[in-house]
């Protein structure tokens, strides 16, 4: 059985929202589907029935959601794996990761075995419920971001005119799941920090619990900082669905590095960074101006970079 570009291109944009182990089988039996319903449609023009076909089957994201059984709700079928299998690696690699280091601190920090077990269970609770919101808003953005930037809204019809080029699969999904993952992390790490107070402030366990980054921030500079770690996530999250990048993906990602970027660039320069009660029993002698210089200025490198890098791949 032969199958026609156009066929090849529907056939994918279904089957890459269902299970792998799905795939396959259920690939198939779409090209066997629709060369027979072209077939006995007309004979004498494929083409114009293969069109004509196609457009009744309707929007793949929903065609295939009739396989998944999967609502249409707050985050879509487009993003919904790629949720699922990073909301999978956070809570079954990193936040395991991050309770052990806890656990340990706080054991090395009082000795005290049950305040360590307390502080892992706490861990735990606090940071996988960060981390489960955070990723899901992240998401729930993405996909409105996704209808956005060019797919079908739910509301009107949809029409061959809205199937995708045919795309390379694989690396970029890997690649924006990983910083999708470091971007949820450091947000989830920078309020827990704030919440739990992980670190005492006398180096024994006896003095009060105390902040790792300064307290001030909180009283603004934080939260361009947040904002910008937190359209990062939803931009990876979106480049997973689409696969790439598209011009407003790359627009948004300039955007976004500048918002991240600048504040905490100018937190560095003026040594903000880091809670002074923290530096007092962490012996950072050798946090001078220059290191904080040095690192504004990396900061503000890489996210030029970024920005160029986006609209370089959105261009390919």
């Amino acid at each position: 059985m032969s199958t026609t570009s156009l066929t090849e291109r529907y056939v994918d944009e279904v089957v890459r929202r269902l299970p792998a182990a799905q795939r396959d089988d259920i690939g198939e039996e779409l090209r066997t589907t629709i060369a027979d319903t072209v077939e006995a449609r007309d004979p004498a023009d494929p083409q114009s029935a293969e069109r004509a076909v196609l457009t009744e089957m309707g929007d793949p994201a929903r065609y295939a959601a009739r396989y998944t059984g999967r609502p249409l709700a707050l985050i879509g079928p487009d993003h919904y794996p790629a949720y699922i299998r990073l909301l999978v690696l956070l809570l079954s690699s990193v936040l395991p990761v991050i309770a052990t280091v806890s656990v340990l601190v706080e054991l090395a920090d009082s000795g005290d075995v049950g305040a360590a077990v307390g502080e892992g269970v706490t861990t735990v609770l606090t940071l996988g419920a960060q981390m489960i919101a955070v990723l899901t808003i992240a998401f729930a953005l993405a996909d409105r971001l996704r209808n956005r930037d060019g797919a079908p809204a739910r509301t009107t019809a949809w029409t061959l005119a809205d199937l995708p080029e045919p795309r390379k699969k694989g690396k970029v999904g890997i690649m924006d799941a990983l910083g999708a993952a470091w971007y949820a992390l450091l947000i989830s790490l920078t309020v827990w920090q704030h919440v739990a107070k992980p670190y005492g402030a006398d180096g024994n366990g006896g003095g009060k619990a105390v902040e790792v980054l300064d307290p001030a921030l909180w009283s603004g500079w934080i939260w361009p900082v947040l904002l910008g770690l937190a359209a990062m996530l939803a931009l990876s999250a979106a480049r997973i669905t689409v696969r790439g990048w598209t011009v407003r993906l790359a627009v948004l990602n300039a955007v976004t590095q500048a918002v991240f970027a600048l504040p905490f660039a100018w937190i560095l320069q003026h040594r903000m960074l880091f809670n002074p009660e923290f530096l007092k029993t962490a012996a950072t002698d050798a946090l001078t101006q220059q290191v904080y210089s040095g690192l504004a200025v990396i900061v503000l490198v890489l996210g030029v970079s970024a920005a160029v890098t986006g609209f370089r791949s959105a261009r390919r």
